[in-house]
């Protein structure tokens, strides 16, 4: 059991309310010799013990093993993006660029589709919704029935399940940002 996690948020929460354990342990009504031992990473709380004290904090039960993430660790520098090439590896590239080291409900791609080329494949769809913002050229996207040019600055919103793909029709390359609702792979 992480109780040094629990411990550090029991103890924040103590100090920024200025709370001694007696007070807190009248809150979770748990005893101040747990606390203590919690707050030092020792002890091992029941899970009725856990609920009290994430209902006490008022956050959920999950996220009192939640790690302190620092703000440094969410950069994803350039040269550390990892890319992503469709099966011909020769057409069309995607940078993650979505950093860790958590898990986002959120994911951030950009595509690079070279010129006069297609996504691989046959229509495409995703279970999330994804947006799709033309950084560079002009491309179209495909759906079953209909086709539309999408110039540089323009967006689409991709509904989940809709089946698409895209065309370049130039003598460019084309860049094309993703954010999706929830990571695919």
């Amino acid at each position: 059991m992480e109780t040094l996690k629990i411990g550090k948020k029991i103890n924040e929460y103590r100090r920024i309310n200025n709370l001694t354990i007696k007070e807190f342990s009248k809150i979770t009504n748990l005893s101040s010799a747990l606390l203590s031992q919690l707050e030092r990473g020792m002890g091992n709380p029941s899970l009725s013990a856990l609920q009290s004290i994430a209902s006490a904090l008022d956050i959920t039960l999950p996220s009192l093993f939640e790690a302190e993430v620092s703000n440094e660790s969410l950069i994803l520098r350039k040269e550390d993006r990892k890319t992503i090439y469709n099966p011909d590896q020769k057409h069309v590239m995607y940078d993650i660029l979505t950093p860790s080291p958590l898990n986002s409900n959120v994911e951030l791609l950009l595509m690079n589709l070279s010129a006069n080329s297609k996504t691989y494949g046959d229509y495409t769809s995703h279970l999330e919704e994804e947006l799709a913002y033309i950084l560079k050229g002009e491309v179209y996207i495909l759906f079953k029935d209909e086709e539309f040019l999408l110039r540089e600055g323009d967006t689409i919103r991709i509904m989940p399940n809709r089946e698409h793909k895209f065309q370049n029709h130039t003598l460019n390359d084309v860049k094309v940002l993703f954010i999706k609702s929830m990571p695919n792979y």
